[in-house]
């Protein structure tokens, strides 16, 4: 599948003739035919300066993330895309377009990609500024390893481990008051009537350890239960956004589960939402809290509630066995697990259902990256057309889910954004699940915005404007950064 600013799989960009834009290789080293092309990426751009808003401190570039939390982020002007040299090109000099180096939120890590981050959990993202090269690029690795080289094997756990997303860790202490906070939001709610756009200020603004600390300190100061205030003064779509954000991600994504797993049917975009994708810090973190929430495992009420193959898929996802983001991408693997794809689907009569399932479940995003630009170098075809062909109803979603992801979890993101509005009506729950998910860490929510300005032409705020309104509209606004 190909994005608007991508060259379509296996078709050279306008004016080259060698395939795919190329990351070049790091200086003093010589390209190895068959490297993988990056994964996109989207310019940023100065924060927008409100009314009598002071220029940035000194130091600051503006290609930054904006430091106030709720601030708008950055976007891309419309049609504006980063692209790569040629393959094998002179690596390019810093200049302008260049990513700044930054000290602040948002800065890229000193260390190799594929490091475990220095900074304890709760501090700002790892991740590169709004623009700048995502951490593991395709085909990338740590160096002085390339793509294509054969490194001695390593067992899985001599790499580092993948750090926990935010709010996934052990609980913090941070030094952060959050007492006035918390008698704000009571003052907004107590008496007759209730200031909901106090509620969505304060409760749309925090991180993850912040919202733990203004739950503790509004029970702390008032004795009260912040979820169960805000259940009894609010209602309909808003009160399921402040619900969510109230939570925090990780008890968010464990109800969110149990909802979709009771009663009849099941929410297979809930599990995939939830479930897919997710590093192996954050599925154990998952599968404990709905443990000591629930008093019954994950694992079980999966198996009660799908069947069959779908069922053996979501197993091997809950098993936790996925290859840490620091996990190399080494050319003989990548080689093997495309001619297994292909034996299992294209290259026999019937499908191998666990065979593609297993890979996919199993591979970080650098490995499905270059498995996709393989399989289709070495087959003429798109991955995501055999899946499409192979595959049908949850399973075949699911896979793409993964694919997806795989390949630029920035456009898949906005991609989700974009289904839960189009067609008749809004899918709301999906909408608020997804907005507040993304909004949990501000560089990625930053990262969305641009990758659905660069795909559907038009600003994430002005497509939530048309399908929302209110303080339900105020609400996710707040949450993707737009002042209200």
């Amino acid at each position: 599948m190909s994005y608007p600013g991508y060259p379509p799989y296996g078709q050279p960009p306008q004016g080259q003739a060698g395939g795919y834009y190329q990351q070049p290789p790091p200086p003093q080293q010589q390209p190895l035919y068959g490297a993988p092309p990056p994964q996109g990426q989207y310019y940023q751009q100065p924060p927008q300066q409100g009314y009598g808003q002071p220029p940035p401190p000194a130091g600051q570039s503006y290609g930054a993330p904006p430091q106030q939390y709720g601030a708008p982020p950055p976007g891309p002007p419309p049609g504006q895309y980063q692209q790569q040299p040629p393959y094998g090109a002179p690596p390019p000099q810093a200049g302008y377009g260049a990513p700044p180096p930054q000290h602040g939120y948002g800065a890229p890590p000193p260390q190799g990609y594929g490091a475990p981050p220095p900074q304890p959990y709760g501090a700002p993202s790892p991740q590169p500024g709004y623009g700048a090269p995502p951490p593991q690029q395709y085909g990338q690795q740590p160096p002085p390893q390339q793509y294509g080289a054969y490194p001695p094997q390593q067992p899985a756990a001599h790499y580092p481990p993948t750090p926990p997303s935010p709010g996934y860790g052990p609980p913090q202490i941070i030094q952060w008051n959050a007492d006035g906070d918390a008698n704000a939001l009571r003052s907004a709610m107590k008496g007759f009537g209730t200031d909901e756009k106090t509620l969505i200020r304060v409760l749309a603004t925090k991180d993850p350890l912040q919202m733990a600390a203004l739950r503790d300190a509004f029970t702390r100061i008032h004795r009260r239960n912040l979820e169960a205030d805000v259940k009894s003064e609010t209602g309909g779509w808003l009160e399921t956004g402040l619900i969510t954000l109230v939570r925090g991600p990780l008890l968010q994504d464990v109800h969110l589960l149990r909802d979709a797993m009771s009663g009849l049917g099941t929410k297979e975009a809930v599990l995939n939402d939830v479930l897919l994708g997710r590093s192996n810090a954050d599925i154990n973190a998952i599968k404990s809290e709905y443990q000591r929430v629930f008093r019954r495992r994950l694992e079980d009420d999966v198996r009660g509630d799908l069947s069959m193959k779908t069922e053996r898929h979501f197993m091997i996802v809950l098993g936790a066995q996925r290859a840490e983001d620091a996990a190399p991408v080494v050319q003989s693997e990548i080689d093997r697990d495309v001619s297994d794809l292909y034996t299992a689907t294209e290259g026999k009569v019937g499908t191998d259902e666990i065979k593609v399932c297993s890979i996919l479940s199993t591979r970080n995003d650098n490995q499905i990256r270059a498995i996709a630009y393989t399989y289709q170098q070495k087959y003429a075809r798109n991955l995501e057309e055999v899946i499409r062909r192979e595959f049908s109803g949850h399973m075949e979603e699911a896979l793409l889910y993964q694919l997806r992801r795989g390949l630029d979890k920035y456009m898949h993101q906005a991609q989700l954004l974009e289904d839960a509005m189009a067609g008749m009506g809004t899918k709301d729950a999906l909408l608020i699940g997804r907005v507040i998910r993304a909004h949990w860490d501000r560089t990625n929510m930053a990262n969305v915005r641009g990758a659905y300005e660069k795909r559907y032409h038009r600003s994430l705020a002005s497509r939530i404007k048309g399908e929302t309104s209110g303080d339900y509209e105020r609400m996710l606004l707040a949450c993707i950064g737009e002042n209200i």
